[in-house]
């Protein structure tokens, strides 16, 4: 398959959409799904294999027998799609809050910028555009994204938005061969990650959001207040590990 989507579940029952999951197949032959069922104690385990057996071929499913959080949930998954040999891999909010039918155009930005090895779902309110975020989401998301700007050193919008693919390079598969230290900020190490190995000047020429058509705040969040105010002191973190790893292992750009 040219294309991995990895769709990371926890105690996804009464939110999973398995219709879409299955149109997306069914309308794009290119395209697999793998979903990490990270030790939901609900029916996500049931309803995943369900799904499966409807496409053996096409959806797999990996079972984690505890939960050990998002961000390892996604970097197992990432580390079994570089093993399919795919040219493009991507991760995906199980809830669908950025509809299924977005992926095309993060693909399409790759297929036709060859340069371009990240490209990122973007929740921008403009006219035009219909997103759908609580006041709560919205305000702290311009408050966590203007942290991890500065902690990045890129003028990223958006880094937290649950839909992302990239390009599989060495680069890439080298962001995700240790655990995170942040089960919440995924999305912020593995960009911090890729800027460390090529640096801020040249990753930022590499890495482009997506202005979403569509984005819905889905009820049902595992993102709780302190879990949000935890996660924008934990930037801080991010940002001097990853200068320390710039600083030892800088990777030339071809």
């Amino acid at each position: 398959m040219r294309v991995q989507l990895i769709v990371p579940c926890y105690n996804e029952a009464a939110r999973l959409q398995p219709a879409a999951f299955l149109d997306l197949v069914a309308s794009s032959p290119d395209t697999d799904l793998l979903f990490v069922d990270d030790g939901s104690r609900d029916g996500t385990a049931a309803l995943l294999a369900d799904l499966a057996a409807q496409r053996p071929s096409r959806i797999s499913v990996l079972t984690r027998p505890v939960n050990t959080g998002k961000a390892e949930a996604i970097r197992v998954g990432f580390l079994d799609a570089f093993t399919r040999q795919s040219e493009f891999v991507g991760y995906w909010d199980a809830d669908l809050a950025t509809p299924l039918t977005a992926l095309g155009d993060f693909v399409a930005v790759l297929e036709s910028n060859p340069h371009i090895d990240i490209v990122m779902g973007s929740r921008v309110k403009m006219l035009g555009r219909d997103i759908r975020r609580s006041a709560f989401r919205h305000y702290f998301g311009r408050a966590f994204a203007t942290a991890a700007s500065l902690a990045l050193g890129v003028g990223v919008y958006d880094t937290q938005c649950g839909a992302k693919v990239f390009r599989v390079t060495d680069v890439i598969r080298r962001s995700f061969d240790e655990p995170f230290a942040s089960s919440w900020l995924v999305d912020v190490e593995v960009l911090a990650r890729y800027i460390g190995a090529l640096g801020p000047a040249a990753a930022d020429t590499r890495i482009c959001e997506v202005p979403l058509r569509t984005w819905t705040d889905v009820p049902g969040s595992k993102l709780h207040l302190w879990q949000a105010v935890r996660a924008i002191g934990e930037v801080a973190f991010v940002a001097c590990r990853a200068r320390s790893q710039r600083s030892r292992h800088r990777t030339p750009v071809l």
